[in-house]
């Protein structure tokens, strides 16, 4: 049976519902097999082989969509790109041994098929097609050093999708290269529900877009939530069919959630929780406004380990083709993330490679950006770290203002707002105002440590 044969008979028991919107154009899953088909044969004619290392440069577009699941269906190693990329990401095809690569234009969504050069010889990829499953290799952010190259089984990544669940009118906001964004693309389609693809994704637009398509679900990152609201674009249009907020890929500032519920009190509000070297678990907040969240699902086992949560998933990573096993000798993956416990649920507290230690105190980044963003002229705060040769680490703040205010007084002004709400130490010692936002085009926080 083919990788993806579930969804092309789901496909078919559909055939006249609506599937994909895209740059005004509705595609049907009758026509969507339709393109399936011309994919396979666009595969055919250009000799793309199964086995062969391919990556695919596009966005959620009608034919990037049919030419992932025909990739998978030929049994191929997937390496998923954002078209346009930047350029610092073509040092990833030669991490990741790339053969060919099927670019497909963001306006036209034609196709065209480049070779590389490189050989697609790795151990992982020769245990992949030994075993006769297609592969998908993802690319961490890199944010805390070069990124890292995750090889899964795709197989094992797609078997939670058999399973029928509930699917809403959905935008695919997280990026293609993204798990985040994959995954909520084949949960909408093993369901046959609607995929709403955009192509801009800043907060005026994604308003716009919510309003004129009835959008149900949103899944967003905190930092693209909090935009959203502080610079108010949500006033400007009927958000009233949205159902679900979905956040994830960061933490999420309590003051930014409380903020979000109290604008939109039908919405219900869902954390999420994934790593792109296990997949997205499921996960069942306490309550709308509260971070503590339930996490787990058919085939993931958690424990927490000096504070810090550590998993052990069916659907976890191969390993990296860059870097060391990030597994216990027991097969626990350790994420990184200090948790706070509290019966069955969790509280992400930020990534230990974040924590900034203040002669010995350690400071959570989140927990200074909750108070600063209560502060009111305040956009975007970012905390990180800086070397002190006497304190180890000072704590430093780069605000981004809704409107310039001198920054004498803004930083006497945060300074005396955080004393009474921070210990000491946690208070920052170095403020800047920036120009610009303080989040990557992810619409995830960016920090800098020195």
């Amino acid at each position: 049976m083919m990788n993806a044969q579930f969804l092309i008979d789901a496909f078919k028991e559909s055939s006249n519902n609506l599937a994909i919107v895209w740059n005004g154009k509705e595609v049907k899953y009758g026509g969507l097999l339709k393109a399936i088909q011309q994919a396979n044969d666009f595969l055919s004619e250009n000799q793309i082989l199964s086995g062969q290392v391919i990556a695919l440069k596009g966005d959620f577009t009608p034919n990037t969509i049919s030419l992932l699941i025909a990739l998978i269906n030929n049994r191929n190693i997937i390496v998923p790109f954002n078209n346009p990329m930047k350029d610092s990401e073509e040092v990833k095809f030669e991490i990741a041994k790339v053969q060919k690569t099927i670019s497909v234009n963001l306006d036209t969504d034609q196709c065209k098929v480049e070779n590389t050069g490189f050989d697609g010889d790795h151990e992982y990829y020769t245990s992949l097609r030994n075993l006769g499953v297609s592969g998908l290799v993802l690319f961490s952010s890199g944010t805390s050093g070069f990124p890292k190259a995750a090889v899964h089984n795709f197989q094992k990544l797609l078997k939670k999708f058999k399973t029928s669940r509930k699917s809403l009118r959905t935008i695919n906001f997280l990026l293609f290269d993204h798990w985040g964004g994959l995954n909520t693309l084949l949960h909408t389609l093993s369901n046959c529900g609607v995929v709403l693809a955009l192509y801009n994704r800043k907060p005026d637009f994604v308003c716009k877009f919510v309003q004129e398509n009835k959008v149900e679900l949103l899944p967003v990152s905190p930092s693209f939530l909090n935009l959203m609201i502080l610079s108010e674009t949500y006033k400007k249009y009927d958000l009233s069919s949205l159902k679900l907020i979905s956040y994830g890929t960061e933490p999420m500032p309590e003051t930014t959630l409380k903020r979000a519920k109290g604008l939109f009190p039908n919405v219900k509000f869902q954390q999420t929780y994934g790593l792109i070297e296990l997949g997205v678990l499921r996960s069942k907040s306490k309550s709308d406004d509260s971070l503590w969240v339930k996490l787990g699902g058919e085939g993931y086992d958690l424990r927490v380990v000096d504070n810090m949560l550590q998993i052990k998933a069916e659907s976890a990573i191969l390993g990296y083709l860059n870097a060391s096993s990030p597994f216990t000798e027991d097969g626990y993956f350790i994420t990184g993330d200090q948790v706070e416990v509290d019966g069955e649920y969790y509280k992400i507290l930020g990534r230990k490679s974040e924590l900034i230690n203040v002669g010995g105190d350690k400071v959570y980044p989140q927990e200074v950006e909750n108070v600063i963003l209560q502060m009111d002229n305040v956009m975007e705060v970012t905390i990180f770290g800086q070397k002190h040769a006497i304190m180890g680490n000072i704590v430093c703040a780069k605000v981004l203002l809704k409107e310039k205010e001198d920054k004498k007084v803004f930083s006497r002004r945060l300074k005396e707002f955080c004393k009474g709400k921070l210990q000491s130490f946690k208070v920052p010692v170095k403020i800047e105002n920036e120009e610009e936002v303080l989040h990557s085009h992810r619409f995830k926080k960016t920090r800098k440590f020195d």
